[in-house]
């Protein structure tokens, strides 16, 4: 699919098995999360530009690269999003974070934002959207609107788990927008949950139902 990147490094397709598993306690939910979005980080990162600079070594001056021009921002949709936030700022270290709330309408399925509050000056920084599930599509479709509405045109959308249809919309809305996931599952069931999926993500990082 176009603006799809699947991350398939061993590492990732191993402890998405693990993540996956309706056996794995939320303590170890939770590390597996973060350690599979510091992973897809690298990914996500890789077209970074760079920059020429010299620095000086023991030995004398080098010539090397630094990322150009742009910061990061870490954009988490609460709440799920949460999980996957540390592991990337491992790897971005210097990383702004916002969050923008929205929940899902059982009824409707449809995105209610809650909560906005991101950096300010995001037309100058790359931002990584993060998620673990691309499901109905309509919460990062939201996201993404209110952050291009605040001046962000640099967007790039991270999950774990996406599916066909959340994909479609998504792109439906923003093609411009390139997604990375561990995975492009099967379908959406009956009630808008991914399948095979992992379950509600949210309820299993924090212990809730």
């Amino acid at each position: 699919m176009e603006n799809v990147i699947t991350v398939e490094h061993p590492l990732i397709q191993h402890k998405l098995s693990y993540i996956r598993d309706k056996n794995t306690s939320s303590k170890d939910f939770r590390e597996l999360v973060e350690e599979v979005a510091m992973l897809m980080a690298y990914e996500v990162t890789r077209d970074f530009p760079v920059e020429e600079t010299v620095v000086e070594t023991p030995m004398g001056p080098a010539q090397t690269k630094v990322i150009a021009g742009k910061s990061v921002a870490v954009i988490p949709i609460l709440r799920a999003g949460l999980g996957m936030t540390d592991g990337i700022l491992k790897i971005v270290p210097n990383a702004k974070v916002g969050h923008i709330g929205l929940y899902r309408d059982h009824d409707t399925l449809e995105a209610v934002q809650y909560y906005v509050k991101v950096p300010s000056d995001l037309g100058y920084r790359e931002v990584i959207v993060v998620d673990p599930m691309l499901a109905t599509g309509g919460s990062a479709v939201s996201a993404v609107s209110i952050l291009k509405e605040m001046g962000a045109h640099s967007i790039r959308l991270m999950c774990l788990i996406a599916v066909p249809e959340g994909i479609r919309k998504f792109h439906e809305s923003h093609p411009d927008v390139k997604i990375y996931t561990a995975s492009v599952d099967s379908h959406l069931d009956e009630n808008g949950y991914i399948f095979p999926g992992l379950g509600d993500a949210g309820d299993r990082l924090f212990g809730t139902k």
